[in-house]
């Protein structure tokens, strides 16, 4: 069943699930089962002992402690720990009278949480997160629904980071590039030079955040996401109250009187600077030899480094809190216990979802799901001129049904340099920003992704309502995307190819604007 149309089944049966059940865990553990009993050709006792290898394999690894799950899972734990302190605090509700005096419509506060996904690009989880921690009281009082927010943050977070040099994206993209110019002996430009004249090809990045500003400025709401805003307006409903909300705390905690600004704003400070900290310090600890921004970000550990900056971000969160039990009195010291609960329990529906997630993406990793469908780009006698459409749709393929954009990375940037060099080495770069391109794309569509996972919980909204509201504005980006890599790879241009992406991206803006939502007073 391995590396066979066959193994296309377990994706496309839990995705459809999705759909259709709305309920996430059932539909995952569906395909976990569905991938399970292929790798056992319908054995049981095989086909529970591969489900129980697999739920181990996020815990434990070749023997030892897979860290990297278990520092993901540590940083969400800490992360729901701060946002209980903080809102104890009174942080929360400061912040968000004070943003009300500035920020006094909905698009500027849409614009927040954009501008923010754009400027903190060190790492996709990190922004998801942390995006979603400084926006969400923001939005919350200008009615956003939290699906639309959760939408701003995914098409900021990945996009940003794939076209970022300066990131955990960018340092691995960048290593890989260098490999297959190396092996096709591509000497007229360095691995990060290749990287730069890449990004203006990345044309669904582009599309991506420019339909995230009309969005926030032409209240361009389309398909689930218009029902969701128009609920948040009418009714200030801002999520479904009914249905399972990873990253927001169940019972209402008490919240001190005299909470300031500075009690959100130090612990995120201190948590963006520990992340970061950490991360270079990692990198450095692991370069050999001279180190670089580039070779630090190539070596650096993110999970360890974000677990690291969340310890410290948690550090001076409990100050701050001491400071409003202890000095000012604001709140009492007795509600620690009941903050710690909370602000884990508020943690556990994103973490119950990362965990079957991790388990049904190693499973279609052992059945070749992006192997078979690499398999199918290299196999096929098509007109060069198409290579860069026809692997923006394959990387999407890919990434929609294994939930991994990196993977997809992995696997089709090598084929793209193989194809390219073996056909017109000129088609090299777009090639690979196609793949880039189409690997975000599918990535933002995929139920089953960590990142999309995440944006939800930075967000505070239902997964599957990300999902839903999210999928239309990704799909046009693509339909744009698809435009742009027919135009260079018939023309060779990406300077026309970028223009008519901006441009239609203007013309839908322009169609969006009379349909602004009036300022709320």
């Amino acid at each position: 069943m391995e590396n066979t149309i066959y193994s296309l089944i377990p994706p496309i049966l839990a995705i459809l699930m999705v759909v259709l059940t709305r309920r996430v865990l059932l539909s995952l553990a569906t395909g976990i089962l569905a991938s399970a009993l292929l790798l056992a050709e319908f054995n049981l006792s095989r086909t529970f002992s591969i489900i129980w290898d697999a739920a181990k394999g996020i815990f434990i690894s070749e023997g030892a402690l897979n860290t990297s799950s278990v520092y993901i899972i540590l940083f969400l734990l800490i992360l729901g720990v701060i946002t209980a302190f903080i809102s104890i605090s009174g942080g929360s509700r400061a912040f968000g009278e004070w943003a009300m005096k500035r920020v006094k419509t909905r698009a500027g506060a849409q614009l927040v949480g954009a501008v923010l996904g754009i400027i903190i690009f060190i790492d996709d989880y990190f922004n998801a997160l942390a995006v979603g921690q400084v926006t969400r009281p923001i939005t919350d009082r200008q009615k956003v629904s939290r699906a639309k927010l959760a939408y701003i943050i995914d098409s900021t977070s990945a996009p940003v980071c794939v076209v970022s040099p300066i990131s955990s994206w960018g340092a691995y993209i960048i290593a890989l590039i260098g490999t297959i110019l190396a092996a096709h002996g591509v000497t007229e430009y360095s691995a990060f030079s290749a990287f730069m004249q890449m990004v203006p090809m990345n044309f669904y990045v582009w599309a991506a955040l420019g339909m995230v500003i009309i969005v926030a400025i032409g209240n361009f709401d389309i398909g689930s996401m218009k029902l969701h805003e128009e609920r948040a307006v009418k009714e200030g409903v801002l999520f479904n109250p009914m249905k399972t909300v990873p990253g927001e705390l169940k019972d209402d905690l008490p919240t001190s009187s005299k909470g300031s600004v500075g009690d959100l704003i130090w612990p995120i400070l201190a948590l963006v600077a520990g992340v970061i900290g950490a991360m270079v310090w990692t990198g450095y600890q692991a370069t050999e030899g001279n180190a670089t921004i580039l070779s630090i970000l190539e070596n650096t550990d993110v999970t360890k480094s974000l677990v690291l900056g969340g310890l410290f971000g948690l550090i001076v969160t409990m100050v701050m809190f001491l400071r409003q039990a202890v000095v000012l009195r604001g709140v009492s010291s007795s509600v620690f216990g009941k903050g710690l609960l909370e602000g884990t329990k508020s943690m556990m529906p994103a973490i119950y979802i990362l965990l079957f997630a991790w388990a049904i993406v190693d499973l279609i990793g052992r059945l070749g799901t992006g192997t078979y469908l690499a398999g199918l780009v290299g196999d096929s006698n098509f007109n060069v001129s198409y290579l860069p459409l026809i692997l923006f749709l394959i990387a999407g393929v890919m990434a929609f049904s294994t939930g991994t954009s990196w993977g997809s990375f992995g696997i089709l940037l090598p084929i793209a340099g193989d194809i390219a060099a073996a056909t017109d080495i000129n088609m090299i770069l777009p090639a690979m920003a196609a793949v880039l391109a189409g690997s975000v794309f599918g990535d933002h569509c995929s139920p089953i992704s960590d990142t999309t996972i995440l944006s939800s919980t930075g967000a505070g909204s239902n997964h599957i309502d990300h999902v839903v509201t999210q999928l239309p504005y990704a799909l046009i980006c693509a339909g744009i995307s698809i435009i742009g890599y027919l135009i260079i790879g018939i023309t060779g241009s990406s300077f026309l190819a970028l223009v008519i992406v901006i441009a239609i991206l203007i013309a839908i803006f322009m169609y969006s604007r009379p349909r602004q939502v009036k300022v709320l007073p």
